[in-house]
């Protein structure tokens, strides 16, 4: 291991708001922020927003200062890329973001039944030809609609137009109420959108900017999901 990623793993280890629980403790029960991280945690009732597979945390920083009356967390097993996200809630002194590194699968283990309000999946590994490990699988999906509250929402933002289309797809098989979606983010969605929606959306991560200046086109879709309680497919 090199020193670089020594020193963000000890550093991890130093802030309060970077969660690392053993997997014996998710996957054993023992989680003890499970359906408690308003209460335990932030020490404030708010809505509950994660970003999955969070990489450097671009998004969940950049949506905490834009919606500072959130909470949100970003969820990661890669704790040097985490560690980007974690020195910049250090350093400005946001109190309303956390991270947790472990595996996105195992979603049910930490967060209780209803306890989120929205998901933002930016940039995910888009898994061609793996299409049960893509996050808008049925079997993620399924996760998504344990833990997500009533009126709860999906965000995906990609340059895989791939992924793009499979998950609309999903969204046209079950039913689901797609709420926006464009395949060119910055060419026709974002300058007919109001200002805050704008803000939310120019937010960039590292990859994304990296695909744009590659001329790659960004694809985005919001859509909700079947409350748990109706039974049946998401």
């Amino acid at each position: 291991m090199g020193k670089g990623k020594q020193f963000k793993f000890a550093e991890n280890a130093t802030f309060g708001h970077v969660l690392q629980p053993t997997f014996e403790e998710v996957m054993g029960g023992g989680f003890v922020l499970k359906g408690r991280w308003n209460n335990d945690h932030f020490r404030r009732e708010a809505p509950l927003v994660l970003e999955l597979g969070c990489g450097k945390g671009e998004y969940t920083t950049g949506l905490a200062q834009l919606r500072p009356e959130r909470n949100y967390i970003g969820v990661d097993i890669k704790g040097a890329r985490i560690w980007r996200g974690a020195s910049t809630v250090q350093e400005q002194g946001l109190m309303n973001v956390a991270f947790l590194r472990t595996h996105v699968d195992h979603l049910l283990q930490v967060f209780g039944p209803g306890e989120v309000s929205e998901i933002w999946l930016t940039f995910s590994d888009p898994q061609l030809g793996k299409d049960r490990k893509k996050l808008t699988s049925p079997f993620f999906l399924e996760r998504y609609r344990q833990v997500l509250g009533p009126g709860g929402i999906i965000n995906l933002k990609t340059d895989s137009p791939e992924l793009y289309l499979y998950t609309l797809d999903r969204v046209a098989e079950y039913g689901l109420p797609l709420h926006e979606h464009s395949a060119d983010v910055y060419g026709e969605l974002v300058p007919r959108l109001a200002p805050a929606e704008q803000a939310v959306l120019n937010i960039r991560t590292f990859y994304e900017t990296m695909w744009l200046g590659q001329g790659k086109r960004i694809h985005y879709c919001r859509f909700g999901i079947r409350p748990a309680e109706d039974g049946g497919r998401p």
